[in-house]
């Protein structure tokens, strides 16, 4: 498949450069870092939802706590005026 991107020229020598350091051509290293950062997308989008499910389950069992408490914990924790 074929897809044109508009690069800044800036990032176009950026991604020049990285082939030319790498040995590689320019099309398998912007086609490497493109799977690379969706791959990352993808698992920092399912980690933020595990985390999100955690804090609901936990809610729902009863292990939750008020803004004040969590406030307070912190001013002591860090030291901060109230």
């Amino acid at each position: 498949m074929t897809i044109v991107i508009n690069l800044s020229p800036e990032l176009e020598e950026q991604l020049r450069q990285k082939a030319a350091l790498d040995g590689q051509d320019i099309n398998v290293v912007a086609a490497n870092l493109l799977a690379n950062i969706l791959k990352w997308e993808a698992q920092d989008s399912e980690e933020a939802i595990k985390g999100i499910q955690q804090g609901l389950d936990d809610f729902e069992a009863g292990n939750s706590r008020s803004f004040n408490e969590f406030a307070d914990e912190q001013r002591r924790k860090y030291n901060l005026p109230a």
